[in-house]
């Protein structure tokens, strides 16, 4: 996996007589230091002994010839590179106003030009920045002002941006006078900082290709923020395009970005993405990549690597049109997808059915005829009964969904509903009916939440009408969930005095036992927009809580939940298995399969 790691001086790594390159790939994210990493930066270099350790950088190394310039690539440490090169410029600045310098420090003055362009290279630089945010443009400029290039263009407004602004940083610092006016950096303590510079070291690591550097982020665990498999995949495919001249490296940084805009901001969902395609598509012979039978988080570079190798162009086409197809199962929009099929990928998003999208993806694509409304259905039901009883185990999921498609793609006119309901029920996917309801009459809210949440929703929708509905899925400004999930009994470890009393006729032990056994069980639980407000609070202060302006947000708010709790006046053992049994029979019905999973 490593190639090579050694510890070097500044000074080996930013040699003058060596061929050597420094490459940021062109859209790899921009410089992000800020004034605190300059000030730390320079403060441990002037004042701690010469040699100071600055860290290590990692670059992939594929050079094979000797006598051409080798160019590494930076997949981390670009911060640092380009931080010690503005340094180095604004100390070549320095010495260059000073004039009248010696012979000694004039071949200094040249070997520090070569530490930054590579010697006989017709102004090549040794320090590739990114090309974000116009980071290679203003580094030029920034060599062009330190009197080390001529006739580079300036870019707009590159005053704001910090690549200009941590050169002057250094300037500023080099520039300094005492109170008498004096220098604080004269020619030789200049010279005393550029040798604590080139003498400061750091550990190059060179590694084969960038799985093999993702490997070695996850290993070191300790890099603040690494690139993410996102990033080396897209630095990959665009290095290779460029190379392969396929549009424009502009062109093609757009079109990842509309790619990446079909599939969210979240890092997570994007990754899947790229998971979940090679998934779905590895039957074609041209995405399956031969020793890769799943793709996973720890093989996702190394299959993306031999793939765009393959065939870039065509790999970042299929994707590109592959991810406005996510699109449609993450973010449905009625525009593009009917209402019916939107409500259902909704509620698996809802039910944790992303395991699931890998099997929608497929027959977004190739099997376009498919009722994907009833398959979605389908599936909802499936999850909810998995997520409780986790028959089949999670661990299992994604290769379950690979077998499906499998059998879908050989029997491409049959239909596809059939073929999925019967492999289901052929496989044994399916957690019976009683293993679901056992599971149902459990402690449900104890075991898994948000299964819990999901099926107190769907009862309470199921009673709804166009005239009488309740968004229960809006969430607020922070992104919480407006409607949660309300204990009748609470399940505080001090239970309240008047709930002793109630449920247990005064005995505080009797009461305790009754929570360990009960509280968490469906028929104690209903859903409120004002669980803050109801908490600990006496079995009738709930029922009868009004807010401010006298309207019931209490038990007598009109939700179907609510129903046969208004009306009581009281709430014991007996009246929570009750609620159970039928809230259990409701959800049996709610979430049947539809099939026998006897036969």
């Amino acid at each position: 996996m490593i190639k090579s790691a050694q510890n070097y001086p500044i000074s080996s790594i930013l040699d003058t007589e060596v061929k050597v390159r420094f490459v940021v790939p062109k859209y790899q994210r921009e410089y992000v230091w800020k004034k605190t990493h300059w000030e730390d930066l320079f403060e441990d270099i002037q004042t701690n002994p010469t040699g100071h350790f600055l860290g290590s950088i990692i670059c992939i190394n594929r050079s094979d010839d000797a006598i051409q310039t080798q160019e590494l690539e930076v997949v981390d440490g670009q911060q640092r590179l380009t931080t010690l090169s503005l340094l180095y410029a604004a100390i070549y600045a320095q010495f260059a106003k000073l004039g009248d310098l010696d012979d000694e420090t004039k071949h200094e003055l040249y070997n520090l030009k070569c530490r930054l362009l590579v010697k006989g290279g017709d102004k090549v630089l040794r320090v590739e920045p990114s090309y974000q945010n116009k980071n290679s443009q203003d580094y030029k400029a920034v060599l062009e002002k330190a009197g080390i290039l001529q006739d580079v263009e300036q870019s707009p407004n590159m005053g704001n941006r910090r690549i200009l602004k941590a050169y002057r940083y250094f300037e500023e610092r080099l520039a300094q006078v005492d109170e008498k006016g004096e220098r604080l950096f004269p020619v030789a303590s200049l010279r005393l900082l550029l040798e604590k510079v080139n003498a400061a070291s750091i550990v190059k690591i060179e590694v084969n290709s960038h799985s093999d550097a993702f490997i070695l982020f996850e290993s070191l665990n300790n890099r603040g923020e690494p690139l993410s498999a996102m990033d080396l995949i897209k630095n990959k495919l665009l290095a290779v395009l460029e190379k392969q001249q396929a549009d424009s490296i502009d062109e093609n940084f757009k079109k990842w970005t509309r790619l990446l805009e079909n599939l969210t901001d979240d890092y997570s969902v994007q990754e899947r993405f790229l998971r979940q395609y090679y998934n779905a598509f590895k039957f074609k012979d041209e995405i399956s990549v031969k020793g890769f039978p799943l793709a996973t988080r720890s093989n996702i570079i190394e299959i993306y690597e031999k793939l765009i190798d393959k065939n870039a162009t065509k790999t970042f086409g299929d994707l590109f049109e592959k991810a406005k197809l996510y699109n449609r199962i993450i973010a449905p929009d009625e525009e593009t997808v009917v209402p019916k099929v939107a409500q259902q990928f909704r509620d698996l998003e809802r039910i944790g059915g992303a395991p699931a999208y890998l099997l929608l993806l497929y027959l977004l694509a190739d099997r376009s005829s498919a009722d994907l409304a009833a398959i979605s259905e389908f599936l909802v039901k499936f999850l909810v009964r998995r997520n409780l009883t986790d028959q089949p185990p999670t661990r299992d999921l994604a290769r379950n969904f690979i077998s499906l498609i499998e059998v879908l793609h050989g029997k491409p006119s049959e239909d596809a509903l059939t073929i999925i309901r019967d492999e289901f029920l052929k496989k044994g996917w399916i957690a019976p009916d009683d293993m679901f309801r056992a599971k149902l009459e459990g402690n449900l809210y104890e075991e898994n939440v948000d299964a819990t949440r999901f099926v107190l929703y769907k009862i309470e929708e199921s009673h709804q009408t166009r005239e009488k509905f309740t968004d229960l899925w809006k969430r607020d400004s922070r992104g919480d969930f407006i409607w949660t999930v309300e204990h009748i009994f609470p399940q505080g470890q001090n239970i309240p005095e008047s709930w002793v009393k109630m449920i247990a006729g005064g005995d505080l032990t009797k009461a305790k036992e009754y929570r360990e056994l009960h509280v968490h069980k469906l028929g104690n639980l209903t859903i409120t927009g004002y669980n803050s407000k109801l908490g600990n609070k006496s079995f009738a202060e709930k029922c009868d809580r009004k807010d401010a302006d006298g309207r019931p947000v209490g038990y007598k708010n009109g939700l179907h939940l609510n129903a046969e709790l208004r009306d009581k006046d009281s709430w014991g053992v007996q009246d929570i298995q009750a609620r159970t049994n039928k809230l259990v029979d409701e959800a049996m019905n709610l979430f049947s399969i539809g099939i026998d999973l006897h036969e």
